[in-house]
């Protein structure tokens, strides 16, 4: 077999498109959505420029904006909204708690049905509310046992990797290659089709997370440990002889460079004043404060006052106290409204009266710069924030949807439409799985069924759909189908072919899920597999083998984002809550791939018989 020859020029731009489009969704610095729609309109007003003419037709630039409608997206919008009904609804709530008292008396035990349950539940769910169920469950055990939340809080995130790729619905990435395959002419691949060899390859890979996983894990502290001082209030009180008296209380912020916030301000035993700016302060005035030591010192100083926390002058003997404080770490979930906005923006402080002592990304500190406070700082899906607020504050953020809090007294959410919620989900389940309904309808069925019963609020609905995962979807179906129009996808089969010449199909098929598992966890799972189903249906063509097998190989290797944090929304999730770093996903995600790879490379050819 010879070098194939160059394709024509749409097809090289494509492709080199195509490989700016994986470089850039690979870069952190760049919203996903951001470059995703970056490479859409770069495709689409490129083509409208330069038409392909090719055979018969033209390739239409309007037609690759057909991917909004396109039923896969359509399936998975609908199923995000669904599962966000379970989590508004606390419909897992009774799994959670049965969860929370088996760990205390059996832990081992404990851990292997957690994964067991977890990979059982994300193969009808998306995997992210099963991770925010089982984050505080797994994190409360650590803390009442002194033991690490490391240990187990990776494992469990992994196993619903593994469960989400047992069937068409398990995640997005599945309905896309199911969706793409039967768009180019294959049977279409039913709910659990490929259930047999997800399950073998699953439970060694649920085996190697409880047995092996836990003892290659190093131990990590939480990520927000002792990384910031906790916030007291104090009063500071103001005397005959301070130059403050007869001043506005706007004197006194300007002389701390703004780093001044009153509360309120006390003037006598029982009256308390609004801190508006030109109010004028008096002899015997308090100013009511809520800041870290080192400042509420800087103040006293600065501004000549003395420090009192309740009637005590703060001194050695009379320290500042926190009383009726708690601190807690709390995590931005998807489809919250704080996400993308800023603490300033979403009126944080307003709205929970909670002071945010820091804020962590990836594991890492996020400190401002550049003129900008921490209040200005954009937060993000799975940013983790260090409060501290009241106890009454701290339990009352617990039953507010937009936050995830990490601590031991959580509290799921609960009402009695979780039932029903419940029912409306198997109903969409069971109508797919059954064929009476395509799993787009059923769907879409099934969030108006919850939005009619009030299990969910339009306002929550909107709220679950991810701008990010339909514009990479779209971006993905719009370049998947330019290479394969323009003949883009013909010249990576056959390129892929010249290099695996004269091995056998299986070990083709091995190859080309390699390569998958590589790129997913690099770029995203999407995109991955967007283009990869219609050159792994070439190359089942070409090498005149199943292409449904093919197909599957490109499935499953898209889905083994295990190696890297990025490679997963839910991986980002873990990282913060476990203190994990990239090296420890590498140290656990790599045999995970490398096992399953060897499984399903062995399991596809025998069950397709070739």
């Amino acid at each position: 077999m010879i070098f194939p020859d160059l394709p024509n020029t749409h097809a090289l731009l494509i492709l080199l498109l195509t490989g700016i489009a994986l470089i850039l969704f690979s870069r952190d610095r760049i919203p996903l959505e951001t470059s995703s729609l970056m490479i859409l309109v770069t495709l689409t007003l490129g083509l409208s420029l330069f038409p392909f003419h090719g055979g018969k037709e033209t390739l239409s630039a309007v037609d690759l904006f057909s991917g909004f409608g396109h039923q896969a997206l359509v399936a998975v919008c609908a199923l995000m909204v669904a599962g966000q009904a379970l989590v508004r609804t606390g419909a897992l709530e009774p799994l959670g708690r049965i969860l929370s008292r088996l760990w205390g008396r059996w832990p081992q035990l404990s851990l292997l049905l957690t994964l067991v349950l977890a990979a059982l539940l994300s193969a009808f769910v998306n995997n992210t509310p099963i991770v925010v169920l089982l984050l505080p469950i797994l994190v409360s055990v650590a803390m009442r046992t002194g033991g690490s939340p490391s240990s187990v809080l990776m494992p469990m995130g992994l196993a619903t990797l593994l469960g989400g790729m047992g069937t068409t619905i398990g995640t997005s990435t599945n309905l896309l290659v199911v969706s793409v395959a039967a768009d180019m002419g294959l049977k279409e691949i039913g709910m659990f089709d490929f259930l047999l060899p997800a399950v073998i390859a699953g439970s060694l890979g649920i085996f190697y997370l409880w047995a092996i996983a836990p003892r290659l894990l190093p131990r990590r502290e939480t990520p927000m440990s002792n990384i910031s001082p906790r916030v007291f209030s104090a009063e500071l009180s103001i005397n005959e002889d301070n130059p403050l008296v007869g001043e506005t209380l706007a004197t006194a912020i300007k002389r701390t460079d703004g780093g001044l916030k009153v509360d309120r301000i006390r003037r006598g035993n029982n009256n308390f004043l609004m801190p508006i700016p030109d109010v004028v302060l008096r002899a015997g005035d308090r100013l009511l404060v809520n800041d870290t030591p080192q400042n509420l010192k800087e103040f006293e100083q600065i501004l000549n006052t003395a420090l009192y926390s309740g009637e005590h002058r703060v001194d050695e003997e009379h320290p500042l106290q926190a009383q009726d404080q708690q601190i807690a770490e709390v995590v931005v979930v998807r489809g919250s409204s704080v996400s993308g906005v800023s603490l300033r923006q979403a009126r944080f402080v307003q709205r929970y009266n909670l002071v945010v002592l820091a804020l962590h990304r990836q594991g890492r500190a996020v400190w401002p710069g550049g003129g900008r406070e921490l209040a200005d700082i954009l937060l993000q899906v799975s940013d983790v924030l260090l409060v501290q607020g009241s106890k009454t504050q701290i339990a009352a953020l617990k039953k507010d949807s937009n936050m995830l809090v990490l601590d031991a007294t959580t509290d799921l959410p609960h009402t009695d439409k979780a039932p029903l919620a419940l029912a409306i989900m198997a109903m969409i389940v069971i109508l797919a799985a059954f064929g009476i309904l395509p799993i787009a309808i059923s769907a879409v069925f099934g969030s108006l069924l919850l939005i009619l019963t009030r299990c969910l609020t339009w306002r929550d609905a909107t709220s679950a759909l991810s701008a990010q995962v339909i514009l990479i979807v779209v971006a993905s179906l719009a370049l998947g189908n330019a290479l394969l129009e323009t003949g883009g996808t013909n010249y990576i089969t056959q390129i892929f072919l010249y290099l695996t010449q004269g091995a056998s199909p299986g070990m083709v098929l091995s190859g080309l899920m390699l390569l998958m598992s590589i790129l997913t966890n690099i770029v995203s799972n999407n995109a991955a597999a967007v283009i990869g189903t219609p050159i792994a249906v070439s190359i089942a063509q070409q090498l005149g083998q199943p292409p449904e097998a093919f197909v599957l190989a490109v499935l499953f290797g898209a889905n083994m984002s295990y190696a890297t944090p990025m490679g997963y929304q839910t991986n980002l999730l873990v990282m913060n809550a476990g203190g994990y770093t990239f090296s420890d996903f590498v140290r656990i995600g790599v045999p995970l791939s490398l096992m399953m790879w060897l499984a399903l490379s062995f399991l596809l050819p025998v069950i397709y018989g070739f």
